[in-house]
């Protein structure tokens, strides 16, 4: 079968320049080199909303250490897989409640780092995400 968008136009295309200038994608390549991480990473907005940024009032908690913990786990988890696309686990606390803080499931996608540049980069999502 012939893919019938050879050689079509492109009408528009959403870059992650675009996303990072809008605010969708947060890079945080510079945290996960310090992590042995090769590649740049990006994290979506949700997931820095609902995992990195502290909830207010959430005692013992700062951003660096929890954005810390989201990119060892998927160093962690990266060493474990292979192919392009894979979840992680992490718990994140986001009350002051004395208890195992809940574990969240994430999603990372390793592909172009952008629509003009093939170079690797890996992209941290919720699961609902693509």
């Amino acid at each position: 079968a012939q893919d019938p968008f050879v050689g079509a136009d492109v009408i528009y295309a959403y870059t992650r320049k675009d996303a990072l200038a809008d605010g969708v994608q947060i890079d945080v390549s510079e945290v996960a080199r310090e992590a042995g991480l090769k590649f740049p990473v990006y994290l979506t907005r949700a997931v820095w909303e609902n995992y990195v940024r502290v909830p207010d009032g959430v005692r013992c908690q700062d951003e660096s250490g929890r954005l810390w913990d989201v990119v060892w786990m998927l160093r962690m988890a990266a060493h474990r897989t292979s192919g392009p696309q894979m979840t992680f686990n992490l718990h994140v606390r986001n009350d002051n409640r004395d208890r195992t803080p809940p574990l969240v499931t994430l999603k990372a996608v390793c592909g172009p780092r952008d629509i003009d540049d093939p170079m690797p980069a890996i992209t941290i999502l919720m699961l609902d995400e693509d």
